[in-house]
């Protein structure tokens, strides 16, 4: 067997965290990558905290979090001798993906409009915070600026606070996914049509496209959501509960589990009641109803609350903390922890791709590359290039 997507090759010419996470996850898929870093300093992140000590050196936790199973070469995009190795090594790639602020790769002659003429198959991903078009192109942003102006962050805090951030770069994480599935799709519909295509995907937009259910109560009956903390703003229960021993848990019901969740509390008027038997009818009550249900899970420590969930057929589960996750027996089982070699640092751990394949091989967990791992490999097998062609390029500072 093989995986899925071991014929593709991708040109990477992104940095920092949302591109690479794309690219991370089609390399453990079977994508060739090759990942083009400055010489000298490589992508930014390579310099960032935590930092990870070994043997035989130090390296970034977080590059290596979204770099792995990818080849590295170094190539200075600024040179016009660097800017041609782009473009012929463009023309043999199936996708090339930047995240540049718009019109710097315009000007090096390495945008979609040069590099498909030499390649018109090729699939190029564009990836900026607000777009190639629209009065905001120009501007600039970080993942916490578009989970501001994107909603999110609006919709996120306690009730009667302040807006607050999740605890997780979710712009960045979720505009890797929707680079994934943009590339994925492209290269889909050029097995149709045989010709490539460029993709204007903004961060800005990636967002605006996860206000969902936002968006449909908004549409449907003009409410602006206010926060909530952990409550739904359509179902109750739905909400995170504090246990007698401090711990916490989140239960999520519809109306088939009413009367089970409230018989294991101990509500047993409340599980006969007709006026609380639908939805509709809790969420009018909302405050009644969270005030009881949060007294009668106090009562009871979280481990055997989740117990008793779990008997009755309540979705409910402990919130665990990251160290609780990374060290739970399921999470465990499914091989969600594993372990790549690392020529200065030994064994780490990382988070695989969370696919299981039955007529694939499962993806693989690589280790990142150092920096220009592959320049010379990549620029010897594919271009043709000589030990010293490379030598020379090398010494005039392009590669």
């Amino acid at each position: 067997m093989t995986r899925p997507l071991e014929n593709v090759t991708i040109l990477d010419l992104s940095r920092v965290l949302a591109c690479p996470f794309a690219t991370m996850i089609l390399a453990e898929l079977g994508a060739t990558v090759i990942k083009v870093e400055q010489p000298g300093t490589g992508d930014e992140t390579r310099g960032f905290e935590p930092r990870v000590e070994g043997e035989g050196g130090s390296e970034s936790a977080y590059y290596m979090a979204f770099n792995r199973s990818k080849q590295s070469i170094t190539v200075n995009l600024r040179s016009a001798e660097g800017q041609d190795l782009i473009r012929k090594l463009s023309a043999q790639a199936d996708v090339v993906l930047e995240n540049f602020p718009v019109g710097t790769l315009q000007r090096y002659g390495l945008d979609y409009a040069r590099l498909s003429q030499d390649n018109p198959a090729l699939v190029y991903v564009s990836c900026t915070g607000f777009g190639m078009t629209g009065p905001y192109a120009p501007r600039k942003g970080y993942d916490t600026v578009f989970q501001a102006m994107g909603g999110i962050m609006s919709l996120t805090g306690e009730r009667g606070g302040g807006p607050v951030k999740p605890g997780l770069p979710v712009a960045d994480l979720t505009s890797g996914l929707w680079v994934a599935i943009a590339i994925l799709s492209s290269l889909m519909g050029r097995q149709a049509t045989g010709k490539g295509c460029h993709v204007d995907f903004s961060m800005l937009d990636g967002q605006v496209g996860l206000l969902s259910l936002a968006a449909a109560r908004f549409f449907a009956l003009g409410e602006v959501p206010p926060r909530l903390g952990t409550e739904h703003p359509g179902r109750v229960p739905s909400a995170a509960f504090r246990c007698r021993d401090d711990k916490w848990v989140q239960v999520t019901g519809s109306d088939q589990h009413w009367k089970p969740l409230c018989d294991l509390l101990g509500l047993h008027e409340w599980a006969e009641d007709p006026t609380l038997v639908r939805n509709i009818d809790r969420v009018n009550r909302r405050e009644e109803v969270m005030a009881g249900l949060s007294a009668a899970v106090a009562r009871l420590d979280r481990d055997e609350f989740c117990r008793l969930c779990d008997e009755a057929k309540v979705p409910a589960g402990p919130i665990l903390s990251v160290d609780e996750v990374l060290s739970n027996e399921h999470v465990l089982a499914r091989g969600m922890v594993r372990e790549f070699a690392h020529p200065q640092l030994g064994s780490f751990k990382a988070l695989p791709v969370p696919f299981k394949f039955d007529g694939f091989d499962d993806p693989s967990l690589g280790r990142p590359p150092l920096l220009g791992e592959h320049t010379d490999q990549v620029l010897g097998d594919r271009l043709g290039l000589g030990k010293e062609d490379i030598q020379a390029l090398r010494e005039r500072k392009v590669i």
